[in-house]
C-alpha cells in the first residue's frame, strides 16, 4: 500500500523528461527558446513557478554559469551552477531577447509582465501533450520541481545534500523524496549480489 505522501508526488521518468525537452526543442513555438531556457533552468533548480517569475538578470553570474535562487514558502535561498545545456539555453535566450538592465525580470509575458503561473501551467501541459506524457496528473509546473528531486535522489545525492539543492529549511520536507523508485530498488539489490552476509 502506498503512503499517502507518496501518491502526491508525481514526477517525470528520465525518459519522459527527455521527451519533454525534446518536444519544447522542436515545437517550432515562437517562444521555444524562451520556453526551453523557462524548463531547463526549473529542472537544474528545482524551482516553483512563482520563484521563476522572481529572476532577474543580476541573479545571473554569466562568467560562472550560477545562478542565485530566491527560494519561497519558507525556504532557504541558495546558488546553483548550472549545467553545459542549461547555461546554453540560458544565454541563447538572454542574448535573442535582449536583455540589457540588471533589475530587468529574466522571464516575461507577451505583455512584458514577469511570467504567470497560469502561463507556466499552461506551457506544461502544451508540451507533456506533444511529448505525448500520458499522465495528466503530471502536467502540471509544479511537477518539474519533484522531478529534479526524484532524479538527484536517484542519482545517489544524499539526503542533506538534496535538502541544500531544493532549499528546504526542515529535512521532512526532503524525506519523501528518498521512497523507493524502480532505479532505486535496483541499485539495492545490485548491493545485494555476491555478498556472503546473505544466506
Amino acid at each position: 500500500m502506498r503512503s499517502s505522501n507518496e501518491t502526491k508526488i508525481k514526477y517525470l521518468t528520465q525518459k519522459e523528461a527527455i521527451s519533454l525537452f525534446n518536444a519544447i526543442e522542436t515545437s517550432g513555438s515562437l517562444h521555444s527558446t524562451r520556453d526551453l531556457a523557462i524548463f531547463r533552468l526549473a529542472y537544474r533548480c528545482g524551482l516553483r513557478a512563482s520563484e521563476i517569475s522572481l529572476l532577474k538578470l543580476e541573479n545571473y553570474n554569466t562568467p560562472k554559469g550560477e545562478i542565485y535562487c530566491q527560494r519561497l514558502k519558507g525556504s532557504k535561498n541558495n546558488t546553483i551552477r548550472l549545467d553545459k545545456r542549461t547555461k546554453n539555453a540560458l544565454d541563447k535566450y538572454i542574448d535573442e531577447s535582449n536583455i540589457k538592465s540588471e533589475s530587468q525580470t529574466i522571464f516575461k509575458s507577451q505583455k512584458d509582465n514577469p511570467i504567470s503561473r497560469q502561463t507556466l501551467d499552461y506551457l506544461t501541459k502544451k508540451y507533456c501533450s506533444l511529448a505525448q506524457i500520458e499522465d495528466r496528473s503530471k502536467h502540471h509546473f509544479h511537477a518539474i520541481k519533484h522531478t529534479t528531486a526524484v532524479h538527484l535522489a536517484e542519482c545517489d545525492m544524499d539526503i542533506k545534500e538534496l535538502q541544500w539543492w531544493l532549499g528546504h529549511k526542515s529535512v521532512s520536507n526532503t524525506e519523501i523524496y528518498f521512497q523507493f523508485t524502480t532505479k532505486q530498488q535496483d541499485r539495492m539489490y545490485a548491493k545485494l549480489e555476491g555478498k556472503s552476509e546473505m544466506v
